[in-house]
Parts: structure tokens; sequence; C-alpha cells
């Protein structure tokens, strides 16, 4: 969408835009399976889940906001990138506000990890805090790591292994090898979409500078690494069925194997920005829709 159409549709349009509704899922899909892992052993505090969903989405929205102005600075979201436009470097919000809007939304997961804080224990502040830092370090600071290729390993880490096992400790107070396990197909999910944004984004981060991995591998490699990473989760899914206490009905999440299939196969023939952007929305539908058998899965387990 062309700068002059989004500054048309109004203000709150362009905070949406900001927000990045399109990666959200991310910051859901984990929270769901964290507690639904801790349903399935019993224990269930609503007021938490809900404080680790909003805390979560929060640090999602500050994340993004954060990148938007750090990659607006370095220069990484130029004229010719296929994505969506960035309101920073679009000049749809002046950088000042964007910075104002990240504090807030940060701010904001700290009220909600206040709570969590209390009822469940000191670790979540560590959690909280390193999320946090790696949101805002990812390009921002001065040796942002989504520079240097490892975007996609601290988004496995904190959207898979902290988020669930974090999620699942809240209403647990402590942490068993399943969510861990659990953790891993999530995680794989979650960077699965960071590799999509990448491929897309792949000839304008080389021009600026912006070594992520899809870069350094090439397009042809990073769509195969795309593939491999998006089926391996699913093999994973059964792991603490086969191995632990959970019942079959984990397996639900190969329901959602088509439209894997159907991600691959447009991440793997098309390189327009259109063609891209549908995937990396697919992408994020897709860790939604597994997380969401795999919750339902935990839960009838139980």
């Amino acid at each position: 969408m062309a700068v002059g159409a989004v500054r048309a549709t109004g203000g709150a349009r362009i905070w949406l835009m900001a927000a990045r509704p399109r990666t959200l899922p991310a910051a859901i899909a984990p929270v769901l399976v964290g507690t639904s892992l801790a349903g399935f052993q019993g224990a269930f505090h609503p007021l938490r889940f809900v404080a680790a969903l909003l805390g979560a989405v929060f640090i999602q929205v500050g994340t993004n906001l954060s990148n938007d102005y750090s990659d607006a600075r370095r220069g990484a979201d130029a004229e010719d990138r296929l994505g969506p436009v960035r309101v920073t470097a679009g000049g749809l919000v002046p950088p000042r506000q964007v910075l104002v809007a990240t504090y807030v939304s940060f701010g904001l997961a700290v009220l909600f990890g206040i709570y969590l804080i209390v009822v469940a224990g000191w670790l979540l502040l560590v959690l909280g805090a390193a999320s946090i830092l790696a949101g805002v370090l990812y390009t921002g600071g001065p040796r942002p790591y989504g520079y240097a290729g490892l975007g996609e390993v601290f988004v496995f880490l904190f959207f898979g292994v902290v988020a669930v096992a974090g999620s699942y400790f809240a209403q647990t107070r402590h942490v068993d090898w399943e969510a861990f396990a659990l953790a891993v197909p999530v995680g794989l999910l979650a960077a699965s979409i960071l590799v999509v944004n990448n491929v897309r984004d792949i000839d304008s981060d080389r021009r600026a500078g912006k070594r992520t991995l899809a870069v350094k591998l090439g397009r042809a490699r990073t769509r195969e690494m795309f593939a491999a990473i998006v089926y391996l989760a699913f093999l994973l899914a059964p792991v603490t069925w086969i191995f632990g206490p959970v019942g079959a009905w984990v397996m639900l999440t190969w329901l959602a194997l088509p439209l894997a299939a159907a991600v691959v196969r447009l991440v793997r023939t098309r390189s327009d920005g259109p063609s891209l952007n549908g995937a990396l929305a697919r992408s994020g539908l897709l860790q939604l829709a597994f997380c969401g058998l795999l919750s339902i899965g935990l839960l009838l387990s139980g």
C-alpha cells in the first residue's frame, strides 16, 4: 500500500499497521500451549492466563514498534522493500511518537508481569525482562543480533522455550520436561514466520547491510530451511505422547498439515511482495492453528 493511501486511512489504521497484527499469533500461541499443559495437569488460574496473554501481546507490539524505529534509523526500511509500509521510515508517524508508543507497550507488559511475579514468583521477572531486552536488541543497540543472522535463534528461544515454559510456570510454579518438549515445535513455527519475512526482504536487507540468515544462506537454501523447520514441528508434536503422559490427542496438530503444505509451496515458488506478504500472514495462522489444535489435544488428554 502506498504511503499516501495509508495516510488517507487515518491514525488508527496507521497505528494498527505499526503494531503488525500478523505477527501477534507468535505471542498468543505459546501462551495457549503452556497454559493448556498446566490444565492437563489440573492447574488453571484464569487471571494468570489473561495476564500472561496480554503481557506477551504487549511485548510483541513493543518489539514491533522498537524494530520499526530502529530499522528506520539504520536505513533498512527503504522505499524498495517488498513488505508493508513501515510507519517510521514512511514518515507516517514521527520517530519520537513511535519511541513513546514503544515505551507504553512495554510498560503495559510490565504491569501484567508484576501481577504474575506477585502470584507466581520472581522467575517471571527474569523471563519478562529478558524478553523485553531481546525485543529491543533485535534491531536496536550497538550490535543488533537481527543484523547478524541470529533472529531466528532468538525467536525460537523467546517465542518457544521461554513463552511456553514461562506460561506453564505461571500456572504451576514449576517446570516439567513436557513444557520444553512442547516448546520446540512451537518455537520452530514462530521462527518460520521470521524466515518468511526475511526471504521477502532479502534484497533490501542485503543492500542495507542487514545480514539476516536469509541473506547469508541465499533465497534457495532459506526456502528449504523454511520447509524443514515447518515439517519438523509436526514430526516433534507427538513427543510428549510417545515418551510421556500426554494422550494421542496431540496428533490433532496434524490436521494443520494441509495449511503447512500450502504455505511451504507458496514460499518455495513465489518471490513477489504480495505473495510473500500473504505467506507471512498464513505462517502466523499456521502457528495459531497448530498451537490451538495442540492445546485442544492437551486438554482432551486430561
